[in-house]
């Protein structure tokens, strides 16, 4: 078993790097759109060849991990930048979808123009062998964290 005071620093160090990444560290690169938004239209530039350009609704909050409602304020807020424009089948029973707008695809490609830049300065510095490895262990240790909370919430 691992020493108890370093398990409380390693947990300290991994808390305060997840927040400055989710929180702010990258607020810089993006100007125009919000991280959970870029993602969201990347997503649907992705889906430009398949499915008709489409993403439901629901698609995105699971990929995005929001509710329902937080999504549907968020591609509201797209809809109403002229990024997105947001249907429905038929009635609207079946779901609603949701697929870009060719201004939003000139933003998703400004704003990934501006993310390659930053990220082949980082590569460059970090190696690209090294980046390919921490991503790969930074997808396994999500995939555990992510086991874990669901058992404490099961238990």
């Amino acid at each position: 078993m691992y020493e108890a005071t370093k398990i409380s620093e390693l947990s300290n160090e991994l808390t305060y790097h997840r927040y400055m990444l989710n929180q702010g560290q990258m607020g810089g690169l993006f100007k125009d759109i919000t991280i959970p938004e870029y993602i969201a239209l990347h997503g649907l530039a992705r889906s430009v060849g398949e499915n008709d350009g489409r993403a439901y609704l629901s698609d995105i909050a699971d990929e995005l991990r929001l509710t329902v409602p937080q999504t549907s304020k968020m591609i509201r807020g797209l809809r109403d930048r002229g990024l997105v424009s947001w249907s429905h089948d038929g009635d609207g029973s079946e779901g609603t979808y949701i697929t870009v707008t060719e201004s939003g695809l000139g933003l998703i490609e400004r704003q990934e123009a501006v993310l390659k830049d930053y990220y082949r300065r980082v590569i460059e510095k970090f190696g690209a062998e090294n980046m390919i490895a921490f991503l790969n262990q930074m997808k396994s240790l999500e995939e555990i964290m992510d086991a874990e909370l669901k058992e404490e919430d099961n238990g």
